[in-house]
């Protein structure tokens, strides 16, 4: 059985190589030549899977390791009879503390010694969205969520766009979709653009197409123009370069790149090939993760609240290297930027979630040990 694979998945081998001969590709120069004598295709969302790359190929099954569709033709795959999976909600913990770190940097920024002063404005709450939220909400912070689609088919505490659009920070965990009646592409418009001020914050980690990118060049022009992170762009690797200079923080599309995070997806499509082919599954990501870096931090009863979790948070990550690495490509030409946005994703730094670190606290409060229990932390007393 022959196996092609995007080479940025992680632990191929680990997971697979009793399954099949292993083929490994890039992902965004994957071809029909590369998979047409492929049984089982495993992509990441930088390859299109469609009928331009399938049609006459033998692939029976494939597989993303991502919690995205939008590259997936799945009408396409059912109709002809092609088995398909992907990865729901396997990065939604690292996207969240990213979220989470870029809301430390602003309140700093803001000059906020508290930052659950701030009001968060969740727009989308599927796995991403529901998570960050889950975090908000025990750290204190009043959220608000939208989400229409979910509004409709349930019951829940769900507002308007409008209403989550007038938090101080308004971060986007939707998919990217064009048609229906909840269509996603171009959501955040000029329109809605104009009603965000100055002192708020614009995060987009889910896909580049849900902004308005033109709209929001304009937008971040203007006067009273908010501060905008931006981890997602319309089309990838092809970036805008003047949006990456006016943006307060951009990054490559690395917010939900933590190891755990990725090896989590890597264990979700095993998992799913196991049930195609009958086999059981008997591995797991843990048996996989290395020994982190960082283990161990510990703080003394003198140590601020919030400032000491905020650096136990940026001992484990800080996005300001990410930008840095991101906006030093852009004095290049066209075709290097294309090649040092993939190339960033593709030799990221391991990066380990929150819960990989130990926080030692010697004699300190229970609200203390209740924001490092929240922020996902594991605690020694």
């Amino acid at each position: 059985m022959l196996i092609v694979a995007d080479e940025n998945i992680p632990l191929l081998d680990s997971f697979f190589g009793d399954i099949g001969r292993i083929h490994r590709v890039s992902g965004r120069s994957m071809t029909a030549e590369d998979v047409c004598e492929a049984d089982i295709l495993l992509v990441r969302s930088v390859t299109r899977v469609n009928q331009a790359l399938l049609e006459g190929s033998r692939v029976k099954f494939v597989g993303t390791a991502t919690i995205g569709t939008d590259h997936v033709d799945e009408d396409w795959l059912l109709s002809r009879g092609i088995s398909f999976c992907a990865a729901p909600g396997c990065n939604a913990n690292s996207v969240a503390e990213y979220v989470l770190s870029v809301l430390s940097l602003y309140a700093e920024r803001r000059g906020l010694g508290d930052w659950s002063e701030l009001t968060v404005g969740v727009v989308g709450v599927g796995n991403v969205g529901g998570e960050l939220a889950r975090k908000l909400d025990r750290l204190g912070f009043a959220v608000k969520l939208c989400d229409p689609p979910r509004a409709a088919a349930e019951e829940g505490d769900f507002v308007e766009l409008e209403e989550a659009l007038a938090c101080d920070v308004v971060t986007l965990h939707t998919p990217l979709t064009s048609t229906g009646e909840h269509a996603t592409h171009h959501l955040i418009d000029e329109a809605r653009l104009s009603r965000l001020g100055r002192n708020q914050l614009l995060i987009n980690t889910s896909r580049g197409g849900v902004i308005d990118e033109s709209a929001l060049l304009n937008r971040l022009a203007g006067p009273d123009a908010p501060t905008v992170a931006l981890d997602v762009w319309r089309g990838e690797p092809a970036i805008n370069p003047d949006l990456v200079n006016r943006v307060w923080l951009a990054t490559p599309h690395i917010a939900g790149y933590s190891l755990e995070g990725k090896v989590q997806g890597s264990e979700m499509i095993y998992q799913s090939v196991c049930r195609y082919l009958g086999l059981p599954a008997r591995k797991k990501a843990g048996q996989f993760l290395p020994e982190p870096a960082l283990s161990k931090l510990a703080f003394t009863s003198s140590a601020d609240e919030v400032g000491a979790a905020v650096t136990a948070m940026r001992c484990c990550y800080d996005p300001r290297r990410d930008d840095a690495e991101l906006r030093r490509s852009m004095w290049q030409d066209e075709p290097h930027r294309r090649a040092t946005f993939d190339r960033l994703r593709r030799d990221y730094p391991v990066r380990r979630e929150f819960s990989s670190v130990k926080i030692q606290l010697k004699g300190s409060s229970r609200s203390s040990q209740d924001t490092f229990r929240a922020l996902g932390f594991k605690l020694k007393i």
